[in-house]
C-alpha cells in the first residue's frame, strides 16, 4: 500500500521549504533567499553577518532569488532604466563567479598586474556557479557532498589546464591515489519502483551498463514480462555481429546516425518493454536521453552494444575509455575555493591545496572596499556595454538598480542570456548565442542517519529507471583536501541522486525537449522533490529497517535549469566548417569585453571553462 505524506515525514520541518516561484520585480529587494536559516544541528557550521551558503538546504542551484531578475529581462522584456551610479572604478569587471569567471580574475592579475581592481558579479547567494558545495552538520560531523560538476576527467586535461591547477596547488595524481569512491561500481543494483512497475524490487549485483555474464539469472527478477527477460537475457549474451558486410563508413554512418534506441529495437530485437529500461541510463551523464542520443554517443556513455559490433565499434566511432579521474569531496567546489581564497587572501588565511575542503570560509570578506577583489552576490547584471574605452555594468540587487564602469569586461554568464544583456552585439552573434540552449541538470543531496541499511543490502548505489532521479550514490571514499568523510556508515552519511527532469514529449526537436524540461523542473516545488526522494529510499531501504521518516536529516536539491553547455549532437547538429559553429561566433570579443564560460568551447565540463577563461583574457589588452 502506497504510504502517505506523514508516514512518509513528509510533515517534519527538516529544512526551509522553497514556496516562491515567481517574485515581482518591487519584492526583491525585501525577499530574503530561501533556507537563510541553518537546519537543526547547524551550530558547528561557520557564521557570518552574511550567513553561510554551502550548510542552506531546500532548494539549491537556481534558488529563490538567483533567477526572477533575469526572467523578467529575457522573458518579459523587463527595462533596467536610471541605475544609480556607484563610485566605483575597476580594471575588469567579471559577469559570473562560477569556475569561468574566477578563472579569468585570477588570469587577469597575472597579465595586468596585482594591484588590478576586480569586481565579480554573481547572481546567486554563493560563488562557483555548478561547482557547488553541499556541506551538513545535522548528524555533528561536518559530512560534504557535491551539488554540481564532480569529477577532474585529468587524463585528458591540456597542459594549459595541468598547469593552472598546479599553480593552484592541486595535485591531481595525489587526488587520484587518495580517492576510493567508484559512483556505485563496487555495489551496483537496479531499482524497480512500485508506482512503474507495480512492485519494489531491488536487483543487488546487477549493471545495466555491462554485460553482466556471471549474473544473467538476475534478470529473473525483474518485473517485466517473460518474452522481455528472455530477450535482455540474449541480447547481454549474444556475440553476434549485427554490421557483418557493411564496410567501415557505413558503420561509422549507422552509429552516428541511428539512435542508440533504434539501435536496441532494430538491431539488438530488443522489445519496447526493455527499451525503455534505457530511458534513464543518460541522464546525469548527458543530460539528454538515450532516445535523442546516436548510438556512438550512447556506447561512449558506457551503455551496452559494442559487443553487437564485430570489433568495429573502435574503429568506427572512436569510442572512449573509461578515464580515471581526481576528486574533491565537495566536487570542484574546492576548485573555486582556491580560487576565491587566491583573489581575496582574508577569506580563508590559512586555506591551501591540502586543507581546502575542510577550510573555514568567512563570507563577509568578500565584498569590503579595501579588497583589490571584490566578489558580490545575489546581484544580477542586466545589461552590459562599451563606453568611452571602457565598459559599463548595471546590476540589480537587493531590488535596486546600480550601474559601475570599469575598463575590461568578462561575461562568465551562460550563453542564451548574453543577447540580452548585450543588446548591441551584431545580430549574427546573438543568433549563434542563442542556438546554445543548456542541458538542465539535477543533484539532490539526503543526509542519512546512518548508511546501515546500504550495508545490510550489500549496494552502495542504484539505478531508478522509473523515478525522477536516475540514480543514487552512497557518498563515501572521497577523503581529500583536509577532510575525512569516514567510511564507517553507522554515523551520517550523504546519499546522492543525480539525473535530469524527462521532458514531456520526446517527438521534439533537442532544443525544444531541453526547454520543456527546464518549464518542468522550475514548476516543482522542494515538497514535489523531498516527496520523490523520501518514496524512493523508503521503498528500496525499508525492507531492511530504514525509516523515511525518522532516519533522514537534511535534504538539499540542487537544480540547475541552465545546467550542462550544450554540446553538438550527432542527431542534432550539422558538421560545421572551421570557426563557423555557434559556439565561436558566439564567443567573439565585442569591444572591451569578452566571453569565457564552458558554452564557449561547446563542453560541459571543468578543463574547458578554465581554458575558456585563459583564452578570453588573452584576448584583452
Amino acid at each position: 500500500m502506497k504510504k502517505t505524506d506523514r508516514e512518509l515525514g513528509m510533515l517534519r520541518q527538516i529544512s526551509r521549504r522553497d514556496f516562491v516561484h515567481g517574485v515581482s520585480l518591487g519584492a526583491l529587494g525585501l525577499m530574503l533567499p530561501l533556507g537563510c536559516s541553518s537546519g537543526p544541528g547547524d551550530s558547528a557550521a561557520p557564521t557570518s553577518s552574511t550567513g553561510y551558503p554551502p550548510t542552506r538546504t531546500g532548494i539549491r542551484g537556481s534558488h529563490a532569488g538567483s533567477f526572477e531578475t533575469a526572467h523578467a529581462l529575457a522573458r518579459e522584456g523587463v527595462r533596467f532604466d536610471n541605475p544609480v551610479d556607484l563610485d566605483e572604478e575597476y580594471d575588469l569587471i567579471v559577469v559570473g563567479a562560477g569556475i569561468s569567471g574566477l578563472t579569468a580574475a585570477y588570469e587577469y592579475r597575472k597579465k595586468f598586474g596585482s594591484g588590478s581592481r576586480i569586481l565579480i558579479l554573481d547572481n546567486h547567494d554563493d560563488f562557483g556557479g555548478h561547482a557547488k558545495r553541499n556541506e551538513f552538520h545535522q548528524g555533528g560531523d561536518m559530512r560534504l557532498s557535491w551539488g554540481g560538476t564532480m569529477n577532474l576527467e585529468y587524463l585528458s586535461f591540456t597542459d594549459t589546464v595541468l598547469n593552472f591547477l598546479a599553480e593552484l596547488g592541486i595535485d591531481v595524481h595525489q587526488l587520484s591515489n587518495e580517492l576510493d569512491f567508484h559512483y556505485g561500481g563496487d555495489g551496483p543494483a537496479i531499482w524497480f519502483d512500485a508506482d512503474t512497475f507495480g512492485s519494489d524490487v531491488l536487483v543487488p549485483g546487477f549493471s545495466m551498463y555491462s554485460r553482466n555474464l556471471d549474473v544473467l539469472d538476475r534478470i529473473d527478477q525483474f518485473p517485466i514480462s517473460e518474452p522481455s527477460k528472455a530477450a535482455l537475457k540474449q541480447f547481454y549474451a549474444s556475440d553476434a555481429n549485427v554490421v557483418d558486410g557493411l564496410s567501415e563508413d557505413e558503420i561509422e554512418d549507422l552509429l552516428r546516425r541511428t539512435s542508440y534506441t533504434d539501435f536496441l529495437s532494430q538491431f539488438a530485437g530488443l522489445p519496447d518493454e526493455v527499451v525503455e529500461l534505457f530511458i534513464k541510463s543518460t541522464d546525469g551523464y548527458w543530460g539528454v536521453q538515450p532516445h535523442s542520443l546516436s548510438t556512438a554517443e550512447g556506447m561512449n556513455a558506457w551503455l551496452p552494444g559494442s559487443h553487437l559490433l564485430g570489433g568495429a565499434a573502435d574503429r568506427a566511432a572512436g569510442l572512449e575509455e573509461s578515464e580515471e579521474v581526481a576528486m574533491f569531496p565537495d566536487g570542484n567546489a574546492s576548485i573555486a575555493r582556491l580560487l576565491v581564497q587566491s583573489l581575496i587572501p582574508r577569506v580563508a588565511p590559512s586555506a591551501n591545496a591540502e586543507n581546502v575542503a575542510s577550510a573555514r570560509f568567512d563570507y563577509d570578506q568578500l565584498d569590503r572596499a579595501e579588497n583589490l577583489a571584490r566578489l558580490r552576490l545575489d546581484s544580477t547584471a542586466v545589461h552590459v556595454a562599451n563606453d568611452a574605452g571602457g565598459v559599463t555594468v548595471t546590476y540589480v540587487k537587493d531590488g535596486v538598480n546600480a550601474r559601475v564602469s570599469g575598463r575590461h569586461c568578462v561575461l562568465a554568464c551562460y550563453h542564451a542570456i548574453i543577447p540580452h544583456l548585450c543588446p548591441e552585439l551584431p545580430s549574427r552573434q546573438k543568433e549563434a548565442a542563442r542556438y546554445q540552449v543548456k542541458h538542465p541538470m539535477l543533484v539532490t543531496n539526503v543526509l542519512l542517519r546512518s548508511g546501515e541499511a546500504f550495508e545490510k543490502l550489500g549496494i552502495t548505489g542504484a539505478y531508478c529507471p522509473g523515478r525522477m532521479h536516475a540514480k543514487i550514490w552512497l557518498i563515501k571514499g572521497v577523503n581529500t583536501a583536509g577532510y575525512q568523510g569516514g567510511t564507517d556508515l553507522q554515523g551520517p552519511v550523504p546519499v546522492m541522486f543525480w539525473g535530469m527532469i524527462e521532458p514531456p514529449q520526446r517527438d521534439v526537436p533537442i532544443h525544444e525537449q531541453l526547454r520543456q524540461s527546464r518549464q518542468v523542473m522550475l514548476g516543482l516545488t522542494f515538497e514535489d522533490y523531498e516527496r520523490e526522494v523520501r518514496t524512493v529510499l523508503d521503498g528500496m531501504l525499508g525492507p531492511v529497517g530504514f525509516s523515511a521518516a525518522n532516519d533522514i536529516l537534511a535534504i538539499t536539491v540542487n537544480r540547475w535549469p541552465h545546467g550542462y553547455a550544450y554540446g553538438y549532437l550527432d542527431l542534432w547538429d550539422p558538421e560545421w566548417e572551421a570557426g563557423q559553429a555557434p559556439h565561436e561566433i558566439a564567443r567573439q570579443p565585442f569591444g572591451n569585453i569578452v566571453i569565457a564560460n564552458s558554452d564557449a568551447a561547446a563542453s560541459a565540463y571543468t578543463q574547458s571553462a578554465i581554458e575558456e577563461a585563459i583564452r578570453a583574457i588573452g584576448e584583452l589588452s
